[in-house]
């Protein structure tokens, strides 16, 4: 199983000092970044539509190997909720192919006031080309968690984001796609926890899994992000 293991974004002046050196200028922080870790999560996304200049200069900072994961914007999830998307979602991803073999996964995050609407989740899905987009749902509403909305993504190959800390109900770790997302939130996680989750993903049978530990002040997410690596073996691989 290939293990891709980052943060919830890299762009924090606040982490100088802690992971990166002091002096390291801010239009070097991917580029450093990515020489330690082989994925991030952008959630500059999620509060505008991306612009192709911005990702191709992003992309050009990394190896090839490296993966962008990409939150989906507000303006479909949260302002427009699924409908009436074709448009804004064509356009998110056509910008988001520009990354070529750099796109990880697609994150939609629904917000915690939206419930369960399978026949719009049915009919939202369609707008997606899936055979070329590695797309995962965060549902942060309890009514999404039954066997159909299960099914619909075992259907589709879409995964179901696991988001440790981010709600007040548990979210199954289960195989809907071949492949994993997982989004590890809590502020503190001692090896025991680490090599807990590590386990459970081993479990599962996943072809490759994405992890994301949260971003705060004072850089425990890619401290986290490191030590469950090392725990892995630091090969990238479990």
């Amino acid at each position: 199983m290939k293990l891709y293991v980052g943060t919830s974004g890299f762009s924090y002046p606040q982490w100088k000092g802690a992971f990166y050196p002091h002096d390291l200028a801010d239009k070097q922080m991917l580029r450093y970044y990515g020489e330690r870790f082989a994925t991030v999560e952008i959630n500059n996304t999620f509060h505008r539509m991306p612009k192709p200049e911005l990702l191709e200069g992003w992309s050009d900072q990394v190896p090839a190997t490296f993966r962008f994961a990409l939150k989906a914007p507000q303006r479909i999830t949260h302002w427009q909720r699924l409908r009436d998307t074709e448009e804004a979602v064509s356009y998110f991803l056509g910008v988001a192919g520009v990354l070529r073999e750099r796109l990880g996964p697609v994150l939609f995050q629904l917000p915690p006031d939206f419930p369960r609407d399978l026949p719009l989740l049915r009919g939202f899905l369609r707008s997606i080309p899936l055979a070329y987009y590695r797309v995962a749902f965060e549902f942060r509403h309890r009514s999404w968690l039954d066997e159909e909305v299960y099914a619909l993504m075992r259907e589709k190959g879409i995964a179901l984001c696991v988001a440790e800390g981010e709600a007040d109900f548990e979210v199954p770790l289960l195989a809907s796609a071949p492949w994993g997302y997982l989004r590890l939130r809590r502020p503190e996680y001692d090896a025991a926890q680490l090599a807990g989750w590590l386990e459970r993903i081993r479990a599962v049978g996943w072809s490759e899994v994405y992890v994301f530990f949260k971003h705060e002040d004072e850089a425990r997410g890619p401290q986290f992000a490191g030590e469950f690596l090392k725990l892995a073996g630091g090969s990238g691989e479990v």
